[in-house]
């Protein structure tokens, strides 16, 4: 705000006979003026695959706002990281950052190169950057997301140390500036107040069985919080051909395929 907006919003009366109501409004559009074209989450959104999930985010997870993905456990932040890096892979088509604590990168690794691939997300777009504290992964993250050239950013922290109200604000207020993609990768759901728009809880789930072979890779999603509609729980799989998830069937156990050779009911 400069100081003729300011001395514009200063100036502003309250019409004779009004309590305030009149001016509260007029206040409100002087600031709406003020602001730049493009709030955070207009500018598009990253779909997921499955339309009763895209459904129920308008469309999929909106740019230029925070998400929260989730591991259930420690031992379910594989498939956690899986989503995230597919979501990121279909976000826009610039650099992917990820940044997570030191420790974190020595204990889990870091994302497999042929790994990636099938997910849909070239190995030289990925940009990997450690932290020593979970604070240090936030300020980066933050940076990360003012840059013209970086199209995502996951930040990955372990537990909830060092996130509240204010430090994912910030995040969201950075991603909304350019409509980046940002993901708050977490070891186990956050319980406190947050400014991200979906929060994931993503685990395993049973690959379907096929013939001397196992099944695509399926994750279990649980939407524990959408600010624009409605939670749910889905259990998709991993399409490697189209690169994208798909609703898991919902027989676990393969049917049986219908017999075209009878010899015993010909003879009968």
């Amino acid at each position: 705000m400069n100081a003729a907006q300011a001395s514009d919003v200063a100036s502003l009366s309250l019409p004779p006979g009004d309590p305030g109501g009149g001016r509260l409004t007029a206040l409100r559009r002087a600031i709406g003026a003020m602001e730049p074209t493009g709030a955070a989450g207009d500018g598009g959104a990253v779909p997921v695959g499955p339309a009763p999930i895209d459904g129920v985010l308008g469309g999929g997870l909106a740019l230029g706002c925070l998400h929260e993905i989730a591991a259930p456990r420690e031992a379910a932040v594989a498939a956690a990281t899986a989503f995230a890096l597919a979501l990121a892979a279909r976000g826009p088509q610039r650099a992917v950052v990820w940044v997570a604590e030191d420790f974190g990168l020595a204990e889990s690794g870091v994302p497999y190169g042929p790994g990636l691939d099938d997910l849909g997300l070239a190995p030289e777009r990925l940009v990997t950057v450690a932290a020593a504290k979970a604070r240090d992964v936030l300020w980066a993250m933050e940076e990360a997301l003012c840059c013209g050239g970086v199209g995502a950013v996951i930040g990955e922290i372990r537990g909830s140390r060092g996130i509240d109200l204010t430090a994912s604000r910030r995040l969201s207020l950075a991603a909304g500036r350019r409509h980046n993609l940002a993901l708050l990768l977490r070891t186990e759901p956050g319980a406190g107040a947050s400014a991200a728009v979906t929060r994931w809880v993503v685990g395993h789930a049973p690959s379907g069985p096929v013939a001397r072979a196992t099944g695509p890779p399926r994750l279990a999603l649980t939407l524990a919080r959408n600010r624009r509609g409605q939670l749910g729980s889905w259990t998709v799989e991993w399409n490697r051909v189209e690169r994208c998830f798909d609703l898991a069937p919902a027989h676990r156990e393969p049917v049986a395929e219908a017999v075209v050779d009878r010899p015993h009911r010909e003879a009968s």
